[in-house]
């Protein structure tokens, strides 16, 4: 990867770790938590504190690209707003891991990032009280944020705003693969996309924005709604153009982390499965069959690669990467001319456009 990127990548781990270190401690609760009635009890308190934390740290602990926090401090520097973003990177970096949390429990998955689901390690009890706490958790870089509290509570209201969009995504994939028999449309699974994966991608390039022009040196203020508009809408395309490609590699290569072939044990309609049976209903006999058999004995099942094989000769694997690739492309060409007549960094704006090709790789 661009050293470039390396260096940014860097000063947002070290924010990350700031706000979700190894050893949390009861001022996660806020200071007026600690009365002198409860100060006897901290040592049970602190041990209940590192309990709560323990599935969000595992998953977090474990990596990840962390490109969503990078599109947002880009953005920002594009406009000229140097690192004033990154505080407020865990807002979009936290909530996709607690989504992964919460998606392994729904979907009954093994692994995560090579490693066994967290809900595994730890109970799923356990596991859904840490996911939810995850959610919640970077709202502390509001309280620490050196913004006017009118810029805090605006950036409060978005983020609620795009949770709600988060979970609705989840909510329309899970009664899909619920039934085996549901057929949304490849336009139905675009906007589910676009609030299950392109929701965080698009919050990060607001957010970008937000904080830019909460500087010192920012751009025209009137500018800020649309270009924030125009910026999130790209966002949210490359987001679920990387959704795609990863339905796609699921199905081919497998992805890094997890088993090949897991979204047919879920019973997931992605693209692959739904432009393989769009004008032919004949086929739903088939991807039923698979599905029902991939769920009873996981990826081992023979129907695994039948349906896989299926999709490759109906060439809808191909079809569904040209179209994820296509709408990265698209994004790229967006922030490569949304900055147009503004101040700002143009290596920031450059490196922007840039990372849409590396998730597309």
């Amino acid at each position: 990867m661009n050293q470039q990127y390396t260096q940014r990548l860097k000063k947002i781990e070290a924010v990350l770790q700031e706000v979700m270190p190894e050893e949390p401690d009861v001022s996660w609760m806020g200071r007026s938590f600690l009365t002198p009635r409860n100060a006897g009890q901290t040592g049970s308190l602190r041990d209940s504190v590192k309990f709560l934390a323990q599935p969000g740290r595992e998953l977090f602990s474990r990596g990840g690209k962390r490109w969503r926090p990078l599109l947002m401090t880009l953005v920002c520097e594009s406009l000229g707003g140097g690192d004033a973003a990154l505080p407020l990177t865990p807002l979009v970096e936290f909530p996709h891991n607690a989504s992964l949390i919460h998606d392994d429990i729904e979907d009954n998955s093994e692994e995560r990032r090579g490693k066994p689901a967290v809900h595994l390690l730890y109970g799923t009890d356990t596991a859904i009280n840490g996911g939810c706490f995850f959610y919640f958790l970077p709202l502390i870089c509001l309280e620490t944020w050196d913004a006017p509290a009118e810029r805090k509570n605006s950036v409060y209201t978005l983020w609620a705003a795009y949770m709600r969009r988060l979970h609705l995504g989840q909510a329309m994939d899970i009664s899909w693969h619920r039934d085996f028999f549901s057929l949304p449309s490849p336009e139905d699974y675009y906007t589910m996309c676009r609030l299950k994966t392109g929701c965080l991608a698009g919050l990060a390039a607001v957010l970008g924005v937000r904080a830019a022009f909460t500087t010192k040196n920012r751009p025209d203020p009137g500018k800020e709604g649309p270009l924030g508009e125009l910026l999130g809408e790209a966002a949210e395309k490359l987001g679920v153009g990387f959704q795609i490609l990863d339905d796609v590699k699921n199905l081919t290569t497998g992805i890094p982390g997890k088993k090949r072939g897991d979204d047919l044990v879920e019973g997931k309609k992605s693209l692959p499965v739904l432009l393989y049976l769009e004008g032919h209903e004949e086929r739903g006999a088939l991807v039923a069959r698979c599905f029902a058999a991939a769920r009873s004995q996981g990826e081992a099942a023979p129907e695994v690669e039948e349906l896989i094989g299926a999709l490759t000769r109906a060439g809808v694997l191909d079809e569904a990467e040209t179209r994820g690739r296509a709408l990265i492309k698209e994004a790229a060409g967006i922030f490569s001319g949304a900055f147009a007549g503004l101040p700002g960094d143009q290596n920031a704006r450059n490196l922007l456009a840039e990372l849409a090709d590396l998730l597309a790789g």
